[in-house]
C-alpha cells in the first residue's frame, strides 16, 4: 500500500456488470490511492445477497441496502422488518438508498414517498444512517425528511449532492451530512462547489457513486473507487485545507455517522 493520507468511498456499485471479475484488480488499485474503505449500495433488495456477498469476500468492503427510487415502482415494497433484518449482518452498515427521483420517474412519486418513508422508520429502529437519492425532487425532499425527523430522529447523508443550496441549508440544519462526488470535480460545477463550501467541513464525505461520474481525468470512463482521491483533493481546495488534513476531517465524518462500519473495523 503506498504511503498517502487514507480516505473512504462512501457510495459505491461494485456490484454491477461493469466490475465482473475485476473486483481484486479494483480494490488493490483503490488501496493504492489511500482508499481503506468502500462502501457498496445494493439498490435492489432481490440483489442483496450478492452485495453482501462481496462485502463477505473483501475485508476493505462494507455494504448498504435498500430499494432505490428509480426502481420503487417496479419492485415489492420493502418492509421495516426486512431491512431490519438484513441490518443485523455485520458489514450492513446504511439504509439505502433510497430517496425521491422526479427526474426520470415522476409519476411514480407516491411510491417512492411510501418507499421512503418505510427506509427512514428503518434507520430509526437499525440506528444506521440513511443514504439519500435526491434528483429534481427538492421540496418534497425537504418536507418529508422535515416532517419525519421531528417524528422521531435519525442520521442521513444526501448521497452525491448536486441540488440547491437550499436544499443543502435544511438538512444541514437537520444535522445531516452532504457526500461529495464526481461531479464536485467537474469544471462547470462551481456552484456546486459553493454549496460544499459553505457547509461545514465536519459535514462532509466523499464518494465517486461508481461506475457513474468519474471526475478528471477519467471523465467520460467507468468511474471506480480509487477515483475518489481525485474527489479529495477538489475538495481540499474547496475547504482550503492541506489534502492530509482534509483527508483526515473525512474520515473522522465517516466514522462517525457510519459508526458501525468503524466498529466492526476496530474489532478486526
Amino acid at each position: 500500500m503506498s504511503n498517502v493520507p487514507p480516505i473512504t468511498d462512501s457510495h459505491c456499485h461494485l456490484d454491477f456488470p461493469d466490475f465482473e471479475g475485476q473486483l481484486p484488480e479494483i480494490i488493490a488499485r483503490a488501496a493504492e490511492a489511500g482508499v481503506t474503505r468502500m462502501v457498496t449500495i445494493c439498490t435492489k433488495l432481490k440483489n442483496e445477497p450478492s452485495v453482501r456477498a462481496i462485502a463477505e469476500a473483501h475485508t476493505p468492503v462494507f455494504y448498504a441496502a435498500g430499494t432505490h427510487p428509480m426502481s420503487a415502482a417496479d419492485e415489492p415494497m420493502a418492509t421495516v422488518d426486512q431491512l431490519v433484518e438484513i441490518a443485523q449482518h455485520p458489514k450492513m452498515v446504511g439504509i439505502g438508498e433510497t430517496g425521491l427521483d422526479y427526474h426520470y420517474t415522476a409519476d411514480s412519486k407516491a411510491v417512492q414517498q411510501t418507499s421512503l418513508r418505510i427506509h427512514i422508520e428503518a434507520a430509526r429502529q437499525t440506528g444506521l444512517p440513511l443514504i439519500i437519492h435526491s434528483r429534481d425532487a427538492d421540496e418534497d425532499m425537504a418536507s418529508i425528511l422535515t416532517e419525519e425527523h421531528k417524528q422521531g430522529d435519525f442520521s442521513c447523508v444526501m448521497h452525491c449532492y448536486s441540488s440547491g443550496p437550499e436544499l443543502a441549508k435544511r438538512m444541514l440544519g437537520l444535522g445531516f451530512y452532504l457526500s461529495m462526488s464526481g461531479i464536485a470535480a467537474f469544471p462547470r460545477s462551481q456552484d456546486v462547489r459553493d454549496i460544499f463550501a459553505a457547509a461545514p467541513v465536519e459535514r462532509i464525505l466523499l464518494e465517486t457513486d461508481a461506475p457513474y461520474l468519474a471526475p478528471p481525468p477519467y471523465r467520460g470512463k467507468r468511474n471506480e473507487p480509487a477515483y475518489v482521491e481525485k474527489t479529495a483533493r477538489i475538495g481540499a481546495e474547496v475547504f482550503n485545507l492541506d489534502y492530509p488534513a482534509f483527508a483526515a476531517q473525512t474520515q473522522a465524518n465517516f466514522e462517525r455517522l457510519f459508526s458501525k462500519a468503524k466498529l466492526k473495523a476496530d474489532a478486526a
